[in-house]
């Protein structure tokens, strides 16, 4: 599934690098956005996830705090250790111009997949 959200980037955190068990080095990021599409137009927040050394090194490269961007992702859960959690890993980040032509409301969508045979029960 495909959702996406639009907003201005409130937060970048810090890059988070590491080593796999397999001795992989591993680098990601975490950033912030925030639109008004929450209850009665309150603010509403969405922590994004990038995952990947050339992945992150291009967020930091075409995007900064305050940007307004369209953000596609897909949501994820892991288990741990009999704990569940859940990540909204960002695979596309869009900026200036893109958004507005990309976005049609500030809400999250759900977008279908177009030719996907829909299940007959």
């Amino acid at each position: 599934m495909e959702y996406q959200a639009k907003g201005t980037i409130k937060t970048i955190l810090q890059v988070q690098t590491g080593t796999a068990k397999s001795g992989d080095e591993w680098k990601k990021i975490e950033f912030v956005v925030s639109n008004n599409s929450g209850y009665e137009g309150r603010e509403q927040l969405y922590c994004f996830q990038i995952f990947g050394g050339e992945k992150v090194d291009n967020f930091l490269k075409y995007n900064k705090q305050g940007a307004e961007v369209l953000v596609k992702f897909s949501i994820q859960t892991n288990e741990y250790q009999g704990r569940y959690f859940t990540s909204l890993s960002a695979y596309r980040v869009e900026s200036g111009e893109r958004v507005e032509q990309s976005a049609q409301s500030n809400q999250p969508q759900h977008v279908e997949d177009e030719g996907q045979d829909e299940v007959p029960f």
